[in-house]
């Protein structure tokens, strides 16, 4: 029987590989009777172990088959089988939620982490599923969970339902092949983002143009008429900005005036002539206002006067009334002693 087969037969190609390297490499010995009788037997062991793995294997798929087609259509021939063995039966399992079918296999797992306060485990016997091993590491724990969750119901459908066929089980599969695709798409758009290359976010200014980088609104200029000068009046003031304006206009004349433009000019002469001839009313304007705050001035010191007046006489009116209250407590007193006095003298009979 060995003398047909090969060791591609019997071996796998690495193993294999490393005989030919270790018999290029070793010395050899001669082989007795009895060992050569002891290989032999071994491998016809080897070769009656894999055909009996076989044979067990095309046995275990086809009792699925018929058993729980919808479960081996989601998980597989094997890991359903462990799983309907863990369990106990397939109406047992049926009872059971996807939960538990989720850690179903990592029971010490699961107690140990919850006795120790640590995270709990996401997958157990479904971590040998096809569809777990296809998911990156991240998302083998979600992958897990949905899997579980179908996986409930497929073994509800084949415990309780009343047709035999797997179409629940491969549109379950399809869906979530089909999510995986879409968290694995998800994933892949995160990585690409956290490039370098990030456009900067700016601080927004109402006042910036998008383009070019001045500013839409002007800048602001200094206003000289907002100033308030000491010793001077509003009147005066306004005047003197009215005779700087008019020197300032005169000595631009270039093209002739119209006939409005020599009415207004007309008007400013007068002004001006008349601030300049008559000195004694801006003077007695002065003395006006002069008086006028004087005035104010008395009226504000009759005020304080007022109120400080009022301030002592309250102050006077609680002294004389503290007063009262003192000689009042003291009559009280002396109207008590003699009463005391009294009872003394009687307690001492």
């Amino acid at each position: 029987m060995l003398q047909s087969l090969s060791f591609s037969e019997i071996l796998t190609e690495e193993i294999e590989a490393e005989l030919k390297e270790a018999a290029v490499i070793s010395m050899g010995s001669d082989v007795s009777d009895v060992d050569l009788m002891n290989i032999k037997e071994l491998c016809d062991q080897v070769l009656s172990l894999s055909e009996y793995r076989a044979q067990l294997y095309d046995y275990l798929k086809s009792r699925m088959n018929t058993i729980a087609p919808n479960l081996t259509a989601l998980v597989g021939e094997l890991v359903g089988a462990r799983l309907i063995a863990h369990g106990g039966s397939l109406l047992n399992l049926a009872k059971q939620p996807g939960s538990t079918i989720q850690i179903l296999g990592a029971e010490k797992a699961l107690f140990r982490a919850l006795k120790t306060k640590h995270a709990t485990p996401k997958y157990g016997l479904l971590y040998h599923a096809s569809l777990v091993g296809q998911a990156p590491p991240k998302m083998k724990g979600k992958i897990s969970r949905s899997l579980a969750a179908k996986s409930a119901l497929a073994i509800r459908y084949d415990a309780l339902g009343d047709s035999q066929d797997d179409s629940m089980g491969v549109e379950n599969r399809l869906k979530l092949e089909a999510r995986l695709r879409n968290l694995e798409g998800k994933e892949l758009g995160r990585s690409a983002g956290s490039a370098k290359g990030k456009p900067k976010i700016e601080a927004y200014d109402k006042d910036r143009k998008k383009g070019a980088g001045g500013l839409i609104t002007p800048a602001k200029t200094y206003n000289p008429s907002a100033d308030a000068v000491l010793g001077q009046t509003p009147d005066s003031t306004t005047r003197k900005f009215e005779v700087e304006s008019l020197s300032t206009e005169e000595p631009a004349k270039e093209a002739p005036a119209s006939g409005k433009e020599k009415k207004e000019r007309t008007k400013k002469k007068k002004k001006t002539d008349e601030e300049t001839t008559v000195p004694g009313e801006r003077n007695g304007t002065a003395e006006q206002d002069g008086k006028g705050e004087a005035k104010k001035k008395k009226k504000h010191q009759a005020e304080n006067d007022g109120v400080q007046n009022k301030d002592e006489n309250a102050e006077e009116g609680g002294k004389k009334k503290k007063k009262r209250k003192h000689s009042e407590a003291e009559q009280e007193e002396e109207s008590e002693m003699p009463s005391k006095k009294k009872e003394k003298k009687e307690k001492e009979e």
